[in-house]
């Protein structure tokens, strides 16, 4: 497991180094960095899986980010072409790699790279990974098969658009986490625990994802159930976005073993506060169990969701981490600042704009 993150003169990031635990929480104002941290992650994966980072370099566009050329990244005010990124795992175990910024390159060449190749076994470099993009795979009335020589069976792909296939090949399979199991579900088979997760989005859903091998193409369906009736199925198209936006969610983390990396931009797009809040207890709980969860988010119900995870003992507080980004006074670098979770789920310090609009508005409308 990833334990931290150092940044050197990479976008607005000077010098800033940032705990990971098993649940992070990236937060804070627009354009300030958060997206920053998961690029740098990200552009050391797919540099590995491109046969660059080892020896050649960093690659700035390929099939998870696309960053422009060295210039885009660069640090405004670095005092020297170079970026820096280090690692520190569990254990204490690190590796670093420095690149050259010099010229308008696509692939910075590497400088240096120190640290044992070992840690190119890890989740970020390897499997189990997952990595869910902001903009996701919306409804459609079909889904992609996925390039199976490059990803396999078991990618969702950075926009989910591969679920409906993966969750259609591997319905019946047991969650490999059995402590992750709902209560209401009838048995540990990962579409039977995918549905009753999903009822915090809608309750009495039930998933359908038919493969059409001879088209490279899978169907989703929805239908639901209550108390004395059963729907017909319906296409993702006519139940709105948040089945198919929560549906990689749940999946990915359902899939995922001890060890596994998952990384998330706002989840809580398209959702109400209560499923917010119940996803980000199935993040907490999965955490808790050796899957660290990196999350990018814009929610005060995730933060809080969080919060009552501790609470109710789904996770210990030490397994968490809540970091807010906002610009620096002094020039165009972004200051990081950690509030930590107490065992009781409350939070030790609220800077300025940090999930306090709510109080502000509410101070308006008592005026």
């Amino acid at each position: 497991m990833i334990r931290e993150i150092h940044l050197k003169n990479f976008k607005c990031f000077e010098d800033q180094a940032f705990a990971i635990g098993g649940i992070t929480l990236l937060t804070g104002l627009n354009g300030m960095g958060k997206s920053s941290l998961l690029q740098a992650l990200l552009l050391l994966r797919q540099s590995h899986r491109m046969g660059l980072l080892k020896e050649r370099g960093l690659a700035l566009n390929g099939e998870l980010v696309g960053l422009g050329s060295a210039r885009d990244v660069l640090f405004l005010e670095a005092g020297e072409d170079e970026i820096a990124f280090e690692l520190t795992f569990e254990g204490g175990s690190g590796v670093a790699w420095r690149f050259s910024c010099a010229g308008e390159s696509t692939v910075l060449p590497l400088v240096a790279a120190i640290g044992p190749d070992k840690t190119l076994d890890t989740s970020l470099f390897g499997e189990p990974f997952h990595y869910l993009q902001a903009e996701r795979t919306g409804p459609r009335i079909s889904f992609q098969v996925p390039p199976l020589q490059t990803l396999g069976d078991r990618q969702l792909g950075k926009a989910g658009e591969y679920c409906a296939y993966v969750l259609a090949v591997h319905e019946r399979e047991n969650i490999p986490i059995r402590e992750l199991g709902h209560p209401a579900a009838v048995s540990l088979g990962l579409r039977d625990q995918v549905e009753a997760w999903i009822a915090a989005v809608s309750p009495g859903t039930r998933i359908h994802a038919v493969p059409y091998p001879d088209m490279d193409l899978v169907s989703l369906q929805f239908s639901f159930v209550g108390e004395g009736f059963v729907s017909d199925r319906y296409r993702a198209t006519n139940v709105g976005f948040g089945l198919t936006y929560a549906l990689p969610l749940i999946v990915a983390t359902l899939m995922s073993p001890p060890g596994a990396l998952l990384l998330v931009e706002n989840p809580e797009a398209h959702l109400h506060p209560r499923a917010q809040i119940k996803l980000t207890e199935l993040f907490a709980r999965a955490a808790a169990r050796g899957v660290q969860v990196v999350l990018e988010t814009h929610s005060d119900h995730v933060l809080n969701g969080l919060r009552l995870a501790v609470h109710g003992g789904h996770i210990p507080p030490e397994k968490t981490r809540v970091h807010f980004f906002r610009r620096s006074r002094a020039g165009m670098q972004a200051e990081v600042i950690s509030p930590s979770i107490d065992r009781r789920g409350r939070i030790d310090h609220w800077p300025e704009d940090f999930f306090d609009e709510w109080e502000k508005s509410l101070d308006s409308l008592l005026d």
